[in-house]
């Protein structure tokens, strides 16, 4: 193949990374309208609201930004009063992060319209096309897992059914 051949917009990384910026763009309108969050805030809390108290370095590992984003992120929710920060009981050094009763109201507030978002572009596939997709999605991330030159996706996503 030349690069006179090659067709960006059929190249499978430049298009899963192109619906993924889109869908993730649009659903930012939602919590950025809702609550004023960006991407990486509304990451960083449905992180903590899955894993309750850990540190910066865990969430960074879970939630496919670096590590200055997700810090940023941490301290902007702190000052909102959307997440507290603690001390480690294991590791003084080390800061816990969880979500505030504040940071739990917002998310129950703007999780229904993203999850109604989610449901809209589901409803556009059959039953068959979302277990194929389900079924594509881990055949990908488990080349990824087995590339020793990938980041390594988080426990957390790996489906349950895979894992065992």
């Amino acid at each position: 193949m030349t690069t006179r051949d090659f067709r960006l917009a059929a190249f499978l990384p430049y298009r899963l990374a192109v619906l993924s910026e889109r869908i993730s763009r649009r659903l930012s309108r939602i919590y950025e309208t809702e609550a004023g969050l960006s991407m990486a805030e509304w990451r960083v809390m449905v992180h903590l609201s899955r894993c309750g108290a850990v540190s910066v370095r865990e969430i960074h590992g879970c939630v496919n930004l670096d590590k200055p984003r997700v810090s940023r992120a941490v301290t902007r929710l702190e000052e909102s009063g959307l997440v507290e920060k603690t001390g480690s009981p294991t590791d003084q050094r080390l800061l816990a992060i969880s979500l505030s009763a504040a940071g739990r109201a917002m998310l129950d507030r703007i999780l229904p319209p993203a999850i109604t978002y989610e449901s809209r572009l589901l409803a556009t596939l059959s039953p068959e096309d979302r277990a194929a997709l389900d079924r594509i999605t881990e055949k990908l991330h488990r080349v990824m897992d087995a590339d020793p030159e990938a980041r390594p996706r988080s426990r957390l996503d790996i489906p349950r059914d895979a894992a065992e």
